[in-house]
C-alpha cells in the first residue's frame, strides 16, 4: 500500500511562497498521480461594509485562485476542481480538506522573518497546529523544491513513524537522500558514588538508541528505496533538525506534531512548531490525531 496520498488540497493566497507551494504541489501530484484540488479563501469585511467592496474583494479572491490554476495548467498540471471560500483562512481550509477527504495540505509560509512569526504567528502555521491531515509547508525560494535529501526526526512515537514514511515516499519521487536523527535527551548528572553504575546504564541506552534507529532505518529503506543516514545525538531537537536541513539544500524536513510522554515529550512536543517557525526550507509535519 502506498504511504502517498491519494488527493492533494492545495492553499494559496498569491504570495511569493504559495507560488512554490503551487509548483511543489503540481509537481507532486503530478509524480504521484494524486487528484489536486486548489483553495483560495478571502477575507470579508466586518459590519455593514458597501457591497461594491464585498464584490471587488470577492473578484480579487477569484483573480487569484484563477492565476494559480493556470500556472498549473501551464507547466502540464491537472486541477480537479478550484475552491473559492471566504471567511479566515485556516478554518475554511481545514473544513475543505475534511469535506473533499484530502490527504496531504500544502501551503506557503508568507515569509516573514523568525522575530515577526513567533509574535504574530501565521495562518500557515495556524493550519499546521490544528490539520488533521499533513501538511507540507513550503518557503526558501525558488530552488526549494523538489528535495535532494530528506530529514526525519525521529523520537519513536507513532507520529514521527508516519511524517518519516510519508517523507520517504515523496523522496523517493525525486531520488532523494535521507538523513535519519534522534535526538537524546539532555544526560542527567552523575549522582556521588554512582558513577560506574550510572555511566554504564546511559551506555546501554545509549545502545539500545542506536540499534532502534538502526531498525528504523531499515524500515525506511523499503519505502525510501535506500537506507538513510543515521545520526544520534545529544542536542536540542529541534536545533539538531534545523541544522541538519542546511548541510544539503534543498532538504525537507519532516516531524511528528507531538513526541512520546514524559521527559521525552516535554523536550519534543514543540519542536514542530519551532522547525516550522525557523526553517528556511519545506517542513512536512504530520499531526497528532487521537
Amino acid at each position: 500500500m502506498s504511504v502517498l496520498p491519494e488527493m492533494i488540497l492545495l492553499a494559496t493566497d498569491g504570495s511569493a511562497d504559495a507560488v512554490r507551494a503551487t509548483e511543489a504541489a503540481s509537481d507532486l501530484a503530478m509524480k504521484s498521480g494524486a487528484e489536486l484540488h486548489v483553495v483560495h479563501v478571502w477575507h470579508d469585511v466586518p459590519g455593514f461594509a458597501h457591497d461594491f467592496v464585498k464584490r471587488e474583494l470577492r473578484r480579487q479572491g477569484q483573480e487569484i485562485l484563477d492565476g494559480q490554476v493556470e500556472r498549473i495548467r501551464a507547466s502540464g498540471g491537472e486541477v480537479a476542481k478550484a475552491h473559492l471560500r471566504r471567511g479566515r483562512t485556516s478554518n475554511e481550509v481545514i473544513s475543505l480538506c475534511e469535506e473533499i477527504g484530502a490527504g496531504l495540505l500544502v501551503v506557503g509560509s508568507r515569509g516573514l522573518g523568525t522575530v515577526q512569526r513567533i509574535l504574530m504567528g501565521s495562518q500557515s502555521e495556524e493550519i499546521v497546529h490544528r490539520a488533521r491531515v499533513p501538511v507540507l509547508v513550503l518557503r526558501g525560494g525558488e530552488d526549494a523544491w523538489p528535495p535532494v535529501r530528506i530529514v526525519v526526526g525521529e523520537d519513536y512515537s507513532d507520529d514521527a513513524r508516519k511524517a518519516g514514511e510519508l517523507a520517504a515516499g515523496i523522496g523517493r519521487l525525486y531520488g532523494a537522500d535521507g538523513l535519519l536523527v534522534y535526538s537524546h535527551p539532555d544526560l542527567p548528572e552523575v549522582p556521588p558514588g554512582e558513577a560506574r553504575s550510572t555511566v554504564k546504564d546511559l551506555m546501554d541506552m545509549r545502545g539500545r538508541d542506536e540499534k532502534m534507529l538502526e531498525a528504523r532505518a531499515r524500515e525506511l529503506a523499503e519505502i525510501l528505496g535506500r537506507k538513510p543516514e543515521v545520526r544520534l545525538s545529544d542536542g536540542y531537537p529541534a536545533s539538531v533538525l534545523l541544522e541538519a536541513s542546511q548541510e544539503v539544500r534543498p532538504s525537507l524536513v519532516a516531524v511528528g506534531s507531538r513526541g512520546l510522554a514524559g521527559m521525552i515529550h516535554t523536550r519534543l512536543g514543540s519542536v514542530s512548531t519551532k522547525v516550522v517557525t525557523a526553517a528556511r526550507g519545506p517542513v512536512l509535519v504530520y499531526p497528532h490525531v487521537d
